[in-house]
């Protein structure tokens, strides 16, 4: 499991200073990332390898509000593994640990020249199978 932290600032949330919804999908990503780049791989080299990644669906389960200026927690860990997919489990709390968002994202790997499905790179694959 990783676990990264990100602030709510001012343009993350509503007139309320409640975070609007859609902005958490952008929190998951943005804690996806940085998954990623702990297993050492930068979504711009792979991308100049062709290969990118892409949410291929969403469920997301909005429990309790964060609010303005807020420390967040994001727990990111895979809970399918495919040849060409994998599917997250990922839950934002505050640092109280409330649980205030849970989804599961299943994200496929895709060619980007093609812009069709594709395997992951056999070394993504066995470093996230290592870890998994």
């Amino acid at each position: 499991m990783h676990t990264c932290q990100i602030r709510v600032y001012y343009e993350d949330t509503d007139a309320g200073g409640i975070v609007y919804y859609a902005n958490y999908l952008k929190f998951f990503e943005r804690a996806r990332t940085e998954w990623l780049r702990s297993l050492g791989y930068e979504q711009d080299s792979l991308m100049e390898q062709s290969v990118a990644f892409v949410v291929k669906r969403v469920e997301m389960h909005n429990h309790a509000p964060a609010r303005f200026n807020q420390l967040l927690s994001i727990e990111t860990q895979i809970v399918e593994l495919g040849g060409a997919s994998m599917t997250f489990k990922q839950v934002i709390t505050n640092t109280q640990q409330d649980v205030l968002v849970t989804a599961e994202i299943q994200v496929a790997c895709v060619d980007l020249a093609k812009m069709k499905a594709r395997r992951l790179p056999r070394t993504l694959l066995g470093d996230i199978s290592r870890g998994v």
